[in-house]
């Protein structure tokens, strides 16, 4: 059998910026031990995979290590394959997912607008671990599946180099530290903590939909510009409507080609 697979650098306008994700186009779904050895096989922190039912997409997001239930930059990646590859007559796409319906709206400028629900965190007393791991003094936590932790400036989040080992038996899929940006609204980093593949993903989609409604509380804005400041980099337009967040971004293919198995 032979399934077509994409990777694409999501959430930039560069080759080698964003965060990286293989898509594959499924005719149906296959069993979960095949999807989860394609994942081990790419290697990557992320492969999605979609299969169209009638007039939606199904989306599911799979690590090396095991199936997630909200990817950002997967999903946009996913989009950007169905609108320039799959069905290039559309500018809208539903998805749906283990985490309810998603949307994918292309804009007039190029980019993918991401409708995913809005998930704020709450606060949280600073986990022992965090102390250790980070050398920059915490402030104050915030939890909802990721720990957010904030910090004091931009400089301290783009210096931070925290013990990945320390925050493994902490129960949240990424720690993410944040702090207000200069040329941004905010900005964050944000940590794996297994570090199975890579100790920090370049850009974290389903991230910013705790760190959206977070930050809009405390700036009272309604509209924000995020910068994750990985090695990679990476840019997200962002708005929240009601439990609605919204996170607008580029992509680029890297590579189109085919898997057998």
């Amino acid at each position: 059998m032979k399934i077509p697979m994409y990777q694409i650098d999501a959430f930039t306008k560069n080759i080698f910026g964003g965060n990286p994700a293989a898509i594959c186009h499924l005719p149906h779904w296959l069993d979960d031990q095949t999807l989860q050895n394609i994942a081990i096989e790419n290697n990557l922190a992320e492969t999605g995979y979609f299969v169209k039912k009638d007039n939606l997409y199904e989306i599911r997001w799979f690590m090396p290590h095991a199936e997630i239930d909200l990817c950002g930059h997967a999903t946009l990646a996913s989009a950007y394959v169905i609108f320039n590859y799959i069905d290039t007559t559309i500018d809208e796409i539903t998805f749906s997912s283990k985490s309810g319906v998603l949307k994918a709206k292309k804009e007039d400028n190029g980019s993918i607008t991401l409708d995913f629900p809005s998930r704020p965190p709450l606060p949280v007393e600073i986990p022992n671990e965090i102390h250790q791991a980070f050398k920059a003094k915490p402030i104050e936590a915030f939890a909802a599946r990721d720990l957010i932790i904030t910090l004091s400036s931009e400089e301290e989040v783009l210096h931070e180099t925290p013990i990945i080992e320390l925050l493994k038996d902490l129960p949240y899929l990424c720690i993410i530290i944040t702090a207000e940006g200069k040329n941004s609204d905010f900005v964050s980093r944000v940590f794996d903590a297994n570090g199975i593949i890579q100790p920090e993903d370049p850009v974290t989609g389903s991230a910013h939909a705790s760190l959206v409604p977070f930050w809009s509380e405390r700036l009272n804005k309604s509209h924000l510009k995020a910068i994750q400041l990985s090695a990679r980099k990476g840019e997200l337009d962002c708005r929240i409507e009601g439990d609605r967040v919204f996170l607008s971004g580029y992509s680029v293919p890297y590579l189109i080609g085919e898997i057998n198995i």
